[in-house]
């Protein structure tokens, strides 16, 4: 059996096919994988579990079918879906994990992380998501009426497309010496993170020799999978056909 890593997926409603995309996969893995983990960004903006949007539920019962089957799914909050609390955990039966977490798989330390916190030089998100993550501050949003925290989203995503306008890529990727500093840390072997949306896999001679660092990618054009077992690291594109132009830039904040 082997264990499956996605993030940043940003399902949202208008955008079916990833949607369905999702669904099969959670489908065609239920009991056959021996587990699954989601870096972030799940959903394209979680507004909290009280959303009404129908889609969800699906969602959330397809979730709650794989874990039934026998496949856990690990889940960790994104820049994007940090409200996710534990309603939706319950309803999905997903474990949230920390950002960072550490486990033991395969032999191998590996670190799993969203990688927001590796974009180190990026100050003004970093302040941001500092913000957001503030039990308090969720708490005043929460109290807020479902339409008013639809319109913050919206709003949260308007703001977030100008600031990436004068920001360089270097400052919006992954400050290496970060990278480094986590690895060392944690003493992993492994590092497997997304959000930069620039799936690869990269050696990291700066934190010792043969570490590695996963990129997982996102699932605008297709899905994007890290497949891992006992004796082999597969970096996947799954098929989704999506109409229209895809989303290739970054979405960070």
């Amino acid at each position: 059996m082997s264990t499956l890593f996605i993030s940043d997926l940003h399902l949202d409603p208008s955008r079916p096919a990833i949607v369905a995309c999702f669904l099969q996969l959670l489908a065609q893995q239920a009991g056959k994988a021996e587990s699954l983990y989601i870096l972030g960004d799940l959903f394209e903006a979680w507004i909290g579990d009280d959303d009404p949007e129908p889609l969800w539920q699906e969602v959330i019962q397809a979730i709650s079918r794989c874990v039934d089957a026998g496949t856990p799914v690990y889940l960790m909050h994104g820049n994007r879906d940090f409200l996710l609390g534990e309603r939706f955990l319950h309803d999905s039966s997903c474990r949230l994990i920390e950002d960072p977490t550490l486990i033991t798989l395969y032999g191998q330390r590996i670190l799993l992380m969203h990688g927001d916190l590796l974009c180190s030089d990026d100050t003004a998100y970093q302040a941001l998501r500092k913000q957001v993550r503030d039990p308090s501050w969720q708490e005043q949003v929460l109290a807020c009426t479902v339409n008013r925290r639809r319109e913050m989203a919206r709003q949260a995503r308007e703001q977030s497309q100008s600031s990436m306008l004068g920001k360089s890529d270097d400052i919006m990727d992954v400050n290496l010496q970060t990278v480094a500093h986590y690895i060392r840390t944690y003493r992993a072997d492994l590092l497997v993170h997304g959000h930069t949306h620039r799936p690869g896999i990269h050696v990291l001679e700066a934190a010792g020799y043969g570490k590695q660092r996963i990129v997982l990618g996102d699932w605008y054009r297709h899905g994007h999978m890290l497949r891992l077992d006992d004796n082999n690291l597969e970096l996947l594109e799954l098929p989704c056909p999506v109409p229209g132009r895809g989303q290739e830039n970054f979405h960070n904040t």
